[in-house]
């Protein structure tokens, strides 16, 4: 055996493919969804807030800026102009009167709704311009997968 050639180790080899293709999976969708939001007409922390609340439903400032990774200082901020705007509504929270619930309101929902559908109209038409039958195809499936990553990440 000539000890001068090198032996490649394939768990070594494999672990930094799986890497690359996790680093190049986050990449892309980041790029995307940024490319997507780029058709926003509403600030992202707004769009982002009514998201949460169409989602979830009532929520406290306090939750939202957990659930955004943002100090309760920017999402104050959010709930403050969404109200402003009649996107949201604030009431007492019933097991703490020292904190309000934000609600989305019927506004909100609808404008949530024209924001989503923009989004989708924009991203349906690079699908169209850029993929042939087999490529949405395959896309279609990966929806599937990329849900199933979500899922496990989330914890559900």
């Amino acid at each position: 055996m000539d000890e001068d050639v090198p032996v490649e180790d394939p768990l070594t080899e494999d672990a930094l493919t799986e890497d690359a293709l996790a680093e190049d999976l986050r990449q892309s969708i980041g790029e995307l969804v940024r490319a997507v939001r780029a058709v926003d007409t509403m600030p992202p922390g707004e769009a982002a807030v009514l998201g949460f609340l169409d989602r979830g439903g009532p929520l406290t400032t306090a939750d939202l800026a957990q659930r955004r990774g943002v100090t309760h200082q920017s999402a104050a901020k959010s709930v403050k102009d969404l109200v402003g705007g009649g996107l949201a509504r604030t009431e007492p929270h019933p097991g703490d009167g020292r904190k309000l619930l934000v609600h989305i309101t019927d506004a909100g929902r609808a404008r949530l709704r024209r924001e989503r559908e923009r989004r989708a109209r924009t991203l349906n038409a690079a699908i169209r311009d850029t993929c042939g039958p087999e490529e949405r195809r395959q896309l279609r499936e990966c929806v599937a997968l990329l849900s199933r990553l979500t899922a496990h990440l989330v914890g559900k």
